[in-house]
């Protein structure tokens, strides 16, 4: 196994890049707002991890499904997201120790995980990280892109928690729920517009 440094730091600034303003960046934040954040992380990394891997191992492999499958279920799962959000937000009592948090690191995390790993199929990092990979050695990128991802998802649910503390829940969560209705929408335009 060679590692070359230049490939990772390579690896690792273009898909960070790549990965800040990605709809994976909001769902994160979104669901740290609601979740624990430590638990997310894990989710998401763990889903980032196994599309590394995959886009490595394949090299140039897209996804399993056809591609407008993939943004289907993808804007499923942010609309599902998004009426959980926006359900739990509603209403103007001040009941927020009763909506606190959704507890329990393997629902977050299999959640969190789910999210990531279905809507990151065919994205751009996937599509970069399986060309970097044939062409600067597999492990450096795969080391590259994996802290990459990892790092994004980790400022996303950091953002997430400053807001969660200086912002009321209820308005948190309205924000979080429509963002995740945005992200839906954008995905069922992708279908008819890619």
């Amino acid at each position: 196994m060679h590692l070359d440094p230049l490939a990772i730091l390579t690896a690792f600034g273009l898909i960070f890049l790549a990965e800040l303003p990605d709809k994976t960046m909001f769902a994160s934040l979104a669901m740290g707002t609601r979740m624990r954040p430590l638990y997310v992380w894990f989710g998401t990394s763990s889903a980032f991890i196994v599309h590394v891997a995959i886009a490595v191992g394949a090299g140039g492999l897209i996804g399993l499904l056809p591609d407008w499958i993939v943004k289907l279920i993808s804007a499923l799962l942010f609309a599902f997201g998004a009426f959980m959000l926006l359900r739990s937000g509603g209403g103007d009592d001040d009941g927020d120790e009763e909506i606190k948090t959704v507890t329990g690191f393997w629902p977050v995390c299999s959640t969190a995980f789910m999210a990531v790993f279905i809507s990151e199929w065919g994205d751009l990092t996937q599509i970069t990280t399986a060309n970097l990979a044939a062409s600067n050695g597999a492990w450096s990128t795969a080391i590259g892109s994996a802290i990459a991802l990892m790092s994004v998802s980790a400022l996303a649910l950091l953002a997430g928690r400053f807001i969660a503390k200086r912002v009321p829940l209820k308005t948190v969560q309205r924000i979080g729920g429509l963002c995740m209705l945005g992200l839906a929408i954008w995905s069922v335009v992708e279908i008819f517009t890619g």
